[in-house]
């Protein structure tokens, strides 16, 4: 299957199995979706995944995370998207719900989330808004 945008078919998946309360979703492996899951981690806002092999190709395999039967995971959104990237500046990152939630943003020191590129003094590509 042909994905045009890799990060949106991925928190499409991350949503509609949050929706019907799926303990784990699988979606195609990249590095790029790894980047991401990787701050998704750290953040606390999934428990974890692993890669599985799946004889030719390979796929990430997403162990999603709920706090009293709600999902942690409120609200996952593509802010960047192949028709209309967005960039930021360090000093114009956005800030989600006022500090609450994270923007997962792409920089030239790889892919990190908004308070470690305002740590780190670099912009990119905002990729995702998490809270």
């Amino acid at each position: 299957m042909n994905v045009n945008d890799p990060i949106g078919d991925m928190i499409t998946r991350i949503r509609n199995a949050q929706m019907r309360n799926r303990p784990t979703v699988s979606t195609p492996a990249s590095k790029l979706r790894a980047r991401v899951l990787d701050v998704l981690v750290e953040e606390g806002y999934i428990r974890g995944y692993r890669e599985v092999s799946e004889g030719v190709h390979k796929s990430l395999e997403i162990e999603l995370k709920y706090f009293d039967g709600a999902p942690v995971i409120e609200m996952i959104a593509r802010v960047s998207k192949p028709g209309r990237r967005v960039y930021s500046s360090v000093k114009d990152l956005p800030l989600v719900r006022n500090g609450l939630g994270i923007a997962v943003v792409s920089t030239p020191q790889g892919v990190m989330s908004d308070n470690a590129a305002r740590a780190a003094n670099v912009g990119g590509e905002v990729l995702i808004q998490v809270y």
